[in-house]
């Protein structure tokens, strides 16, 4: 299916490992001039390279802390006129209740959930003016399945897919469509890191991770969620606001 998204301009967070990275191939590789935003030029560069030799495209990489609001007016000013905005950095850490505390809860919030709402409220605007675009914010699927666990990541989620459907409702009468995509479990760096963190709790042994997945009902992959993202940010679905998308496998409905 020709997705049609030859020379618009992607701007994606978290653009540096796992879903991020999948992401930002995926849409070079549909003809999107891509900006890739991480906290770690390393990293970025990697990805950067791996575009730049598979695709005739533009690529340009910003290192940038977005849970700082001055560093989102840098990042939206390097990036120029933004056509697809892919919100996908932030990492909030597993705990109960009782384990995360005040400043850990709120140094996360201030990447993912804030980060997310700065940069949607500021290129809105942008696309509002220019006509047009798609912003897609990559969530998680603990905001459908709250888990006490990961008390602080859940709520986090639940947060986004409101404010998601809120801006999405209406947004298409101005041109812009906002969506979420919901991603279960996917086999990234950080996807073992809180499943070490589930069996600590649990197990009382983090090496025990692998026993909580059930080898019948493997984890999806990164690309499963690029393939997606792709997909809702192209005209194929000019219809779809307001929105969230599940890629978990079909975990959700069990």
């Amino acid at each position: 299916m020709e997705l049609e998204l030859a020379g618009r301009r992607a701007l994606i967070t978290g653009a540096s490992r796992g879903i991020g990275a999948a992401i930002s191939v995926c849409l070079a590789s549909e003809g999107c001039d891509v900006t890739l935003v991480a906290r770690t030029s390393q990293d970025l560069q990697v990805v950067a390279t791996k575009i730049s030799d598979g695709s005739n495209v533009l690529v340009s990489t910003v290192v940038a802390d977005l849970s700082v609001g001055e560093n989102i007016d840098r990042v939206l000013a390097e990036a120029g006129q933004v056509d697809i905005l892919v919100n996908n950095a932030g990492a909030i850490p597993a705990g109960s209740i009782e384990d995360v505390d005040e400043s850990l809860w709120r140094e996360a919030w201030d990447l993912k959930v804030f980060g997310y709402i700065n940069l949607m409220r500021r290129v809105f605007k942008g696309m509002d003016k220019q006509g047009g675009g798609v912003i897609i914010n990559v969530i998680g699927v603990a905001g459908e399945r709250p888990n006490s666990h990961y008390v602080a990541g859940g709520a986090g989620n639940a947060a986004l897919m409101a404010v998601t459907r809120a801006l999405g409702a209406r947004s298409i009468e101005n041109g812009v469509r906002v969506v979420g995509v919901n991603p279960g479990l996917i086999a990234t760096d950080r996807m073992v890191t809180l499943l070490r963190s589930q069996a600590e709790n649990r197990f009382g042994d983090a090496d025990r991770w692998t026993e909580l997945i059930d080898p019948r009902l493997p984890p999806g992959k990164p690309e499963h969620i690029a393939d997606i993202v792709a997909f809702l940010a192209s005209d194929r679905s000019s219809n779809t606001s307001g929105t969230i998308v599940t890629v978990d496998g079909g975990s959700s409905a069990r």
